[in-house]
């Protein structure tokens, strides 16, 4: 199964202008001699953080940017995973990571579970209250959000519950950019799982981003690394892997749980 993570700039409140970007880099990145079974996209990325006009912007359930992927699904034949978006059910709005598969359904959705108060996300948002697991291409794998990394206690119990693969939306800082990569190399090598990481990049207002989308192997080794600008990384994953990984050192029979 072949990963691509879009890293793009996003531009606050503007939907048409993201919209023609993924299309942009959607393009070209099936355009490549190995194209990707799957596309992840970074969080927020239709709309930015334009949380003041959160409830403007948001579309029942976020289907109106479901619908948009479902038809690039469509028409290239691939899938998408994470790539939050704003979404409103029973009157609030979450940010909602959506997977869509290659013929355009809308498979399964995650609401961020962590809220980060210091982009008042707790004051325009309302909390998820469950995590999620699905299955592709025969590979059992898991979605959270950005600030959801710097709880290890959620990406254990997707592991543990059997995902092989977790996928990171995010609209992560410049200035935290170690923490970034330092906290995701460490959720791949604990957990022993494939983790792609898709961050956006750019500036919006006097917040910069760090770009820095990675793919990573379960024993750590980053297959995939971009920079600070917009770019398309791709890697293959390989379920025998983490299979192999996980057999070599038995990170999870040793556990005792009773005991933390």
């Amino acid at each position: 199964m072949r990963i691509c993570a879009i890293q793009m700039d996003v531009v606050k409140g503007d939907r048409e202008a993201n919209r023609a970007t993924v299309r942009r880099m959607v393009a070209e990145a099936m355009q490549a001699a190995c194209p990707p079974d799957v596309i992840v996209l970074p969080e927020l990325w239709s709309t930015g953080y334009d949380l003041e006009r959160a409830e403007e912007l948001a579309s029942p359930m976020g289907s109106d940017d479901a619908a948009f992927l479902g038809e690039l699904a469509v028409q290239y034949h691939v899938s998408f995973v994470g790539g939050s978006v704003l979404a409103e059910k029973g009157g609030r709005v979450y940010n909602r990571a959506q997977v869509v598969d290659s013929e355009g359904k809308y498979v399964a959705g995650y609401d961020k579970i962590h809220l980060f108060r210091l982009m008042d996300e707790d004051k325009y948002l309302a909390q998820g209250e469950a995590p999620l697991s699905f299955t592709l291409g025969g590979m059992r794998c898991a979605s959270v959000i950005c600030y959801d990394i710097r709880f290890c206690e959620l990406v254990r119990k997707l592991a543990v519950e059997g995902a092989e693969a977790l996928f990171v939306s995010a609209e992560w800082p410049l200035p935290r950019r170690e923490h970034w990569v330092t906290l995701l190399r460490a959720r791949a090598i604990e957990d022993q799982m494939y983790v792609v990481a898709c961050n956006r990049c750019g500036v919006t207002g006097q917040e910069v981003f760090a770009g820095n989308s990675m793919i990573i192997a379960p024993d750590g080794t980053v297959l995939a690394h971009a920079d600070t600008e917009e770019d398309i990384i791709c890697a293959d994953f390989d379920p025998e892997l983490v299979r192999q990984t996980r057999a070599r050192i038995q990170v999870f029979n040793d556990r005792v749980p009773q005991l933390y």
